[in-house]
């Protein structure tokens, strides 16, 4: 196995060389995505693609050592699995405890908690396109690995860069000024949420919110113009794969929510059923394989299976943007709403491009922008009350919100004291292992035959990885 240690030529080099006179091809690591991850493509006598996985160290063994925890110590514990999204993780830890201790969270604080997830995708969302994504189509996908990256495009467009530098940066400093820790946060608290909102602290980041709505808005047009008007046959079909879909809708309407509602699971052809989050364990089972630390949820409420076969897949769902843009009837907020309409008129419903979850993150940047402006209008986000008081006890509970990577799960039970006896994770990478091999190995196959291996090629496999957002 030859490591690949970007952005350096001589490694990629040395790649080559190494991948010539095997039968297996690792790409490791996976450059420019949030986790860490190596791709095995297998290949035949003649050089033909026989298998391909993708290898994501998603154990992290924090459904074990929360054991016999205090349950309200937990979500300030679970923010650490994920240094990118320890929001997402904060916040349905939080809903878990509150199952188990039976607690009622008042409005202004469901609010806030709302606020501050849907804050939290909005800068994850410019950090994944602009940063991860962006260089493959701004700079080219046969580019040198060494210049097709951030600082490649700050030398190639100085302009563009500063902009998203700033908006992410912007971004970041709101949640931190409010919450007082962007990372690692511990303000949401079983009950409710640690302190209310202050009217200077809402107009202060009103204003400032509405400069991000700005930037979402120059955003969305940009990608259009620049990024999306460049997808091809040959790109809508990289990694493409036909799959059902999951993600979270209001009850009453069917439109997208990123922090509550009922889960809808939509099959390839479109038809889909709800139900609550708390009876997830009926509808969704988990799988392993031999040769991967993660486990793979498949929907067994479709009495199909597991199977990632490209011809015949059984059970196989996706979560993430491109999911939660299937899944729901409407956006909820006007310009997202519009966005959606031009997509579906393009794409159908479900779409099923891998390459599509870009153009449906961006137009989520655009929903979670106008969301957060209208979380900070209204005026009854000030209300003092936000807590109620909890009691330990035993009983069971299951958080579960939208994180940028897909449906998160949380799911505690706790003893009369308080302490937690089993907890069970689904993050949203866990929901998207099955279509990442199947997306990676489409792709690959696609691409290398008969042992023709060249760099951008490879780079290519990793789009398809990349548009996942693992």
């Amino acid at each position: 196995m030859v490591k690949k240690t970007p952005p350096g030529a001589e490694e990629r080099s040395a790649e080559r060389e190494g991948t010539r006179g095997g039968k297996v091809i690792h790409i490791q690591p996976v450059t420019r995505i949030e986790g860490h991850a190596r791709i095995s493509i297998h290949l035949d006598a003649e050089g033909d693609v026989q298998d391909a996985r993708v290898h994501i160290l998603s154990l992290r063994g924090f459904e074990k050592f929360i054991e016999g925890r205090l349950a309200e110590e937990v979500p300030r514990i679970v923010s650490r699995i994920c240094g990118i999204c320890p929001w997402q993780h904060h916040i349905a830890s939080c809903k878990a405890v509150d199952g188990c201790f039976g607690a009622n969270v008042p409005h202004a604080g469901r609010k806030l908690r709302e606020l501050m997830q849907v804050m939290a995708h909005l800068s994850d969302k410019i950090l994944h396109f602009f940063f991860l994504a962006a260089p493959d189509f701004v700079m080219g996908i046969g580019t040198e690995p060494a210049e097709r990256n951030i600082m490649g495009m700050a030398r190639r467009d100085p302009e563009l860069t500063q902009k998203v530098v700033t908006a992410r940066y912007r971004g970041q400093m709101m949640m931190e000024k409010f919450a007082g820790k962007v990372i690692h946060p511990v303000v949401v608290v079983p009950g409710g949420f640690a302190k209310p909102m202050l009217e200077r602290e809402r107009l202060d980041l009103l204003a400032e919110s509405r400069e991000q709505l700005k930037f979402a808005r120059f955003a969305m047009d940009y990608v259009k113009e620049k990024v999306f008007s460049r997808f091809n046959d040959e790109l809508l079909e990289l990694g493409e794969v036909a799959t059902g879909f999951l993600g979270t809708v209001n009850p009453h309407d069917g439109s997208l929510n990123l922090h509550e509602g009922v889960l809808r699971l939509m099959k390839p052809d479109g038809s889909f059923e709800e139900f609550a989050p708390e009876d997830y364990a009926d509808f969704l089972e988990e799988h392993v394989e031999s040769w991967s630390y993660g486990k793979f949820p498949y929907a067994a409420g479709w009495g199909e299976g597991f199977s990632m076969e490209l011809e015949e897949p059984r059970g196989i769902y996706r979560v993430n943007s491109l999911a939660r843009l299937n899944v729901c009837d409407s956006m909820g907020t006007p310009l997202a709403q519009a966005e959606l309409e031009e997509f579906r008129s393009r794409f159908g419903r479900p779409a099923q491009s891998t390459l599509l979850y870009h153009w449906a993150r961006m137009i989520e940047l655009l929903y979670a922008s106008e969301k957060t402006v209208e979380l900070l209008e209204d005026p009854d986000i000030t209300d003092p009350r936000v807590r109620d008081e909890v009691t330990p006890r035993a009983g069971r509970g299951i958080g579960c919100v939208e994180a940028p990577r897909g449906t998160l799960i949380h799911d505690y039970s706790t003893d009369e004291n308080g302490r937690i006896t089993r907890a069970n994770l689904i993050a949203g990478t866990n929901h998207n292992l099955a279509p990442i091999n199947m997306s990676v190995k489409k792709a690959a196959q696609s691409l290398i035959r008969k042992g023709n291996i060249e760099e951008s090629l490879l780079n290519r496999v990793e789009m398809a990885v990349r548009a996942y957002d693992p």
